[in-house]
C-alpha cells in the first residue's frame, strides 16, 4: 500500500518533530490515502517525554472543521525521540484497528502505518510505503 504526501509536508513534520526532546504529534489531513496537509497538536501526555497524546481540543476542531467541508482527518503523526520510526507496545495498546494512518518520525527515518484488525483482535500495523512527491 502507497501513501502519498508532498515534500513539502514531510519537511514541515521532520522539523517539528527535530526541535523538541519530547514526543511531537499532530493530524494529518487529506484524502484516501493522500497527505495534503498537517495540523500541529500539544502533546498534553502525562509523560510527554515517553508518550503522546493528542490534545481534544484540536482532534475536535478538526472534525469540526471537516465536517463543514474542510480536509478530513485521516491519520497522525509522532515522534519517538529516542526510538524507532515503528508503533510501540505503547502505540499498540491506544491504537484502533480503523484503517487510520500512522507516521512515525525517529531521527532521519520517517515511516507510515496502517492500522486493522490482528487475527487475535490486537491491533495490527502494516507498513505503507511513502511516496513523497
Amino acid at each position: 500500500m502507497k501513501v502519498e504526501i508532498t515534500r513539502a509536508v514531510l519537511e514541515q513534520i521532520r522539523a517539528l518533530c527535530v526541535t523538541d526532546g519530547n514526543e511531537v504529534c499532530g493530524l494529518l489531513l487529506g484524502a484516501g490515502r493522500r497527505i495534503d496537509a498537517i495540523l500541529p497538536a500539544a502533546n498534553v501526555a502525562s509523560e510527554p517525554a515517553r508518550h503522546f497524546e493528542l490534545d481534544p481540543a484540536t482532534l475536535i476542531a478538526a472534525h469540526r472543521a471537516a465536517r463543514a467541508g474542510g480536509p478530513a482527518v485521516i491519520g497522525h503523526y509522532h515522534s519517538h525521540p529516542s526510538g524507532v520510526a515503528a508503533p510501540s507496545p505503547t502505540d499498540a495498546a491506544c491504537a484502533m484497528p480503523d484503517g487510520t494512518l500512522w507516521l512515525i518520525v525517529a531521527g532521519d527515518d520517517m515511516r507510515a502505518w496502517i492500522t486493522g484488525a490482528g487475527e487475535d483482535g490486537a491491533v495490527r500495523f502494516t507498513e505503507a510505503m511513502l511516496d513523497a512527491r
